[in-house]
């Protein structure tokens, strides 16, 4: 029979993924780390793990203790399962910007969460690190764990996630790129993949409102560079203990809409549903993709899953509070906003002078026209019905439509687009017939689309 002992045992081995669409204009072979495949859907289980185990061999956690953690909740899951198999409390802080979805797991899990204000400095005694400082000096046999200085959190990386990805490319890896938090998975995975091969480029996705950055490439920690921001697990606005700045090449600074966009990017391109980080590091990448080679295999590690962030990247009216979702218009939408919506058409059998007069009392341009069935069979434009009535007004006026009309209007779905009309209209194409889901028919012109821009 082959069985885990426990769930701890499934922790790392997890698969590398091509990414096809989503990397189609970058030149090089870009392969995702993808991290949700460990039983609690993130990276943090590894040093979760190797965090309790080396406490525990130090004597710092004992039988029936309290693993006490500030998280911004996938170290907490970690934690937390760690917790349920040997035993231990768990209490964890976290700030009042992490989504419901990574609170409740953790309570789902049996850990006490503590919130805490997001907007105060990390010495402030409301802050998430302060509290569970404080827990950990006034409850007996517990453990805070304090995963931006505890140096088994890039230990656990050393040992498991940079060997795997280097067995994985068969040392073929040029270039890795991973969001900056804690800083234990980027400087744990890169010390090992440079003492392999030292040429190998490290990029870490940062995000705005965090120190990382100008730090790494001035050495001043500048606190102008902290103010709020909104993507989760990565970013500072302190300097981790973790983070071995010697072993980075390169941060790249991604904003809260574009890691939000290329994380709802990854899902729908590549089936990929993944946290708000993995935006971040995607949109890093797609920014530097003018300084990679055909030849070049770049890593990304995607830290977790994108069940924690349903009520917020993956919710279409949180997005659209903040401004991030760019919905396209579509036909469905110019038809909303027209003020006459009557289908106004013209029969074959009808004369050039009642187009011209329906043309007159509607205001139109361009009207189509149908047969004696209500089939659309050909169109009528106001240039047409000119023009013919100027070479002979008098005779002219009585000509049947089916004489001067031409072709019919192409018909689309109200759900197409409108940046897909450009294949439609055309210089002797002024106008589509949109269907409705009722069946109901309506013309859009040039003039409508323009009004909708």
């Amino acid at each position: 029979m082959q069985y885990k002992n426990n769930i701890l045992e499934t922790i790392g081995n997890t698969p590398l993924v091509k990414l096809n669409r989503i990397a189609a204009d970058i030149p090089a072979l870009v392969l995702g780390k993808v991290e949700t495949f460990n039983p609690g859907h993130s990276i943090k289980d590894r040093m979760a793990l190797k965090m309790i185990n080396d406490a525990e061999a130090r004597g710092d956690l004992k039988p029936g203790g309290t693993i006490i953690e500030c998280t911004s909740g996938n170290t907490g899951m970690g934690l937390a399962l760690v917790g349920c198999v040997r035993g231990y409390r768990c209490i964890f802080t976290t700030t009042d910007k992490q989504s419901q979805e990574k609170i409740d797991i953790l309570k789902a899990l049996g850990a006490e969460v503590i919130v805490c204000p997001t907007n105060v400095e990390s010495d402030d005694p409301r802050s998430y690190y302060s509290i569970a400082r404080r827990l950990s000096e006034e409850i007996p046999n517990s453990f805070w764990c304090n995963q931006y200085d505890n140096l088994s959190n890039r230990q656990a990386h050393y040992e498991s996630t940079g060997p795997e990805i280097w067995e994985q490319t068969q040392g073929k890896i040029t270039h890795l790129v991973v969001g900056v938090g804690t800083g234990g998975t980027v400087s744990g995975v890169a010390r090992y993949l440079k003492e392999q091969n030292p040429d190998i480029k490290i990029w870490g996705a940062d995000t705005y409102g965090s120190v990382f950055k100008k730090y790494h490439e001035t050495g001043v920690f500048d606190p102008k560079e902290i103010y709020p921001y909104i993507t989760e697990g990565i970013g500072e606005d302190i300097l981790p203990a973790n983070v071995d700045f010697s072993l980075i090449d390169h941060f790249e600074k991604v904003t809260d809409k574009d890691a939000a966009i290329w994380a709802r990017r990854l899902a729908k391109e590549d089936g990929l549903f993944l946290g708000y980080s993995a935006g971040s590091a995607i949109g890093a990448l797609w920014q530097l993709r003018g300084q990679l080679k055909k030849d070049d295999v770049v890593v990304v590690i995607f830290h977790d899953h994108g069940s924690r962030y349903v009520g917020k990247v993956y919710n279409d009216d949180w997005m659209r509070q903040r401004g991030f979702l760019e919905e396209e218009l579509k036909i469905a939408d110019i038809i909303s906003r027209k003020k006459e919506r009557r289908f106004v058409a013209v029969r074959k059998s009808d004369t050039v002078r009642d187009a011209f007069n329906l043309m007159k009392s509607h205001d139109i341009s361009q009207m189509p026209v149908v047969d004696e069935q209500e089939n659309v069979v050909g169109s009528v434009t106001e240039r047409q019905v000119l023009h013919t009535l100027l070479e002979n007004p008098m005779q002219n006026a009585e000509k049947p439509l089916s004489e001067i009309m031409g072709a019919a209007f192409p018909t689309v779905q109200d759900d197409l687009p409108i940046s897909q009309l450009n294949k439609y209209l055309g210089r002797d194409m002024p106008a589509v017939i949109a269907k409705d889901r009722s069946g109901g028919l309506h013309m859009i012109t040039r003039y409508d689309l323009i009004q909708a821009i």
